[in-house]
């Protein structure tokens, strides 16, 4: 959990929407910030900086905050981690594995609870693709781990501006946080690198290389082979295209997903459960453990990362799942994986209800979205 750089106090709350000021003036727009109220530490983004003061949106449930409540400012972006271990993992829009979560405090979710993303006991076995000396960019694999059924690449991270060379590269078995690599800079500044990398969620995974014109993007050209015959001869869709299912309630749009998602040419299925109704989503959770993946024999799950906020949760935190589950997708395609990223249906179209979002940011339709992130 990120530490405080900076604090300041509450001066307003109307809804999950508070008002702060801070006496040093140091704020940033979505920065992080972290609400406390006795011993709960309750998660929170700016939305809106106006000199000293700021606009923040809380991902729990705002009871108990009043005038004059600490606020703790982290500095840092809203970022989740990206590794292996994501794979056949069921998270909320913040990345908190919903099933250890459960196993530690029940099935209704304590306010402010925060788990780590990954099983830290859990060792991978790293093979090297690189050598000592060889010179690589923000990208670029150093060695890869089998994941479920994927050979998950450990790249570069994505922040490093520019070449970097590679001083150590370890092989056998590690933890994601132990130190597998070395690498250092053209200003001769030195970075160890773990199996795991964190990355804020608003920014596009791949914008730097793009910028740089070190990868390409590359537009539909070819179909997508989902095997339902409906689809396939009257809407096809295109691999990189993007697809929407309308319907009532109780029309069949999340068993035309599931459908899609288990015998579709993808390798890697992001399910993001934004906004559905708690039994439905309990539903879904159920098929895909139990269901049968004909591509490699196991579950469904186990190519299968879920991301899970039901339309009971605070707006914020559904908003957050949709940019995670992006995120999530990115990180595999950069691998080389070909995708299935599902969202919805209940807020796919646009979380920003009316007179809830003071930044004036909001989340754009999910096809806009997932266009300016080149998926």
């Amino acid at each position: 959990m990120p530490t405080a750089i900076n604090e300041a106090t509450v001066t307003g709350v109307a809804g999950n929407i508070l008002s702060i000021e801070t006496p040093t003036g140091k704020l940033m727009k979505n920065e992080v910030a972290y609400v406390c109220l006795g011993d709960e530490r309750l998660k929170a983004e700016v939305l809106q900086v106006s000199g000293k003061t700021a606009k923040l949106q809380v991902f729990e449930e705002t009871e108990g905050i009043r005038i004059g409540t600490r606020v703790e400012l982290t500095g840092h972006m809203l970022s989740i981690a990206l590794g292996p271990g994501l794979l056949g993992s069921v998270y909320d829009g913040l990345q908190i594995p919903l099933y250890d979560m459960a196993e530690q405090n029940g099935f209704f979710l304590k306010r402010g609870a925060t788990l780590d993303p990954f099983d830290p006991d859990r060792h991978w076995a790293l093979h090297p693709a690189c050598r000592v000396g060889d010179q690589l960019q923000a990208g670029m694999v150093l060695g890869t781990v089998t994941e479920r059924n994927i050979k998950h690449s450990i790249m570069v991270p994505f922040d490093e501006p520019g070449k970097v060379e590679v001083l150590e590269i370890r092989e056998g078995e590690f933890r994601v946080t132990d130190q597998v690599a070395r690498v250092r800079d053209t200003q001769g500044l030195e970075r160890p690198l773990s199996m795991v990398q964190q990355w804020p969620v608003r920014t596009p995974l791949a914008g730097t290389l793009l910028r740089q014109r070190v990868i390409e993007r590359l537009y539909p050209a070819d179909l997508l082979v989902t095997t339902q015959r409906m689809i396939d001869t009257f809407f096809p869709i295109a691999k990189g295209g993007t697809a929407c299912i309308p319907g009532p309630f109780g029309a069949g749009k999340t068993v035309l997903q599931g459908l899609i998602a288990r015998h579709s040419s993808v390798d890697v299925v992001v399910l993001v459960l934004c906004g559905e109704r708690a039994g439905e989503v309990l539903e879904t959770i159920n098929d895909f453990t139990t269901m049968e993946d004909p591509r490699t024999g196991g579950k469904l799950l186990d190519r299968t990362v879920m991301i899970c906020n039901t339309s009971s949760m605070p707006v914020a935190a559904r908003e957050a799942s949709i940019y995670t589950g992006v995120t999530v997708a990115e990180y595999y395609r950069q691998m080389g994986c070909r995708l299935d990223l599902t969202v919805g249906p209940g807020d796919a179209g646009n979380v920003r209800p009316s007179g809830r979002d003071p930044g004036g940011r909001g989340v754009p339709g999910l096809p806009r979205l997932v266009d300016q992130r080149g998926l």
